[in-house]
């Protein structure tokens, strides 16, 4: 509606900007996702825009066919060759992680269900009564109220100052340390047996204390969890050795479009450079032609003899 405002739109036939609306007609489908804020799925691959040479804008505007199908092959080759290329990175990958990655993982995880299964073992040994206290060892002294050792407890812990742990006392077969973290706004008490097991303390003593059986009482769910892990470990390492080694599966359409794209560029001659036919017959007509020289020699040959003349006029032969 403005008047200083003019919009054009435009498709020229057998020219390149013909050819460049299918590029940006796909970008504008990607912005107008992004924009409207839809989530379908799409993807976009990583492949240089090809850029013609003058013969090819010169054919292309001529109407030659096989210019469109070289452009398109160029793009598909090489779409081809990036995805060859990400199949290659794959299976490196996966070699990296079953001679690396997944043995590490599985000590590990071995090791932690080693741990749980001794310090469940641990607090077996030590049951938490049903009425009443198991008791606490807090700095050499044995607690057997609640209520007391639930303060002791609090007190111990702030004789903590930083991350270095304190040792202060046992419970239910268990050493109990604590530490000053987050710029001194948690008090942590760390749980020791084969593996640790942190809780972090509130202000509430009788709280505390469920706290740490708590911790004690989640064991075997964090055991359980483990022994998924490392089955699901295992099985993507069977499923790796299954897919190392495979061939890429599009290595037949790369190696077909390859060759025609390459008969297209012989085809077409688009580097300026003459076949070998024309080549071998230049070849036949420079050694067809007189040399220059030798019509000079032969020239040379077929002149008369010059005559000399002394002074007085008398000529004589030569």
């Amino acid at each position: 509606m403005n008047k200083q405002v003019h919009i054009y739109r435009y498709v020229t036939e057998g020219t390149f900007d013909s050819y460049l609306w299918q590029t940006v007609e796909n970008k504008q489908k990607f912005i107008s996702q992004i924009m409207t804020s839809k989530s379908p799925v799409r993807s976009c691959e990583d492949v240089d825009e090809t850029a013609l040479s003058f013969a090819e804008i010169k054919a292309l505007c001529a109407g030659n066919p096989a210019i469109k199908e070289k452009m398109d092959l160029d793009i598909e080759v090489a779409r081809l060759k990036v995805l060859k290329a990400d199949h290659q990175s794959q299976q490196f990958r996966m070699e990296d992680n079953l001679i690396k990655y997944f043995p590490e993982q599985i000590r590990k995880l071995q090791g932690i269900i080693a741990g749980l299964e001794a310090d469940i073992q641990t607090a077996e040994a030590h049951p938490h009564p049903e009425e009443g206290f198991a008791g606490m060892t807090l700095n050499g002294k044995v607690l057997s109220d609640k209520e007391k050792a639930g303060v002791s407890l609090l007190e111990a812990s702030k004789q903590a100052t930083g991350y270095d742990p304190l040792q202060i006392g046992s419970y239910r077969g268990f050493e109990i340390s604590a530490t000053l973290e987050n710029f001194g706004k948690d008090r942590v008490l760390t749980l020791t047996g084969q593996l640790s097991h942190r809780v972090t303390l509130g202000n509430d003593a009788r709280g505390n204390l469920i706290r740490l059986d708590n911790a004690i009482k989640d064991m075997p769910r964090l055991l359980s969890a483990s022994q998924r892990q490392l089955q699901n470990l295992q099985e993507q390492v069977e499923l790796t050795k299954a897919e190392l080694g495979k061939p890429f599966p599009q290595e037949a359409e790369l190696a077909q479009k390859s060759q025609r794209l390459a008969e297209l560029n012989s085809i077409l001659d688009m580097d300026g450079k003459k076949n070998n036919s024309e080549r071998d017959s230049e070849d036949r007509d420079d050694t067809d032609r007189p040399s220059v020289l030798d019509d000079l020699h032969r020239r040379v040959e077929e002149m008369p003899p010059h005559r000399k003349t002394d002074s007085r006029g008398l000529e004589e032969r030569a």
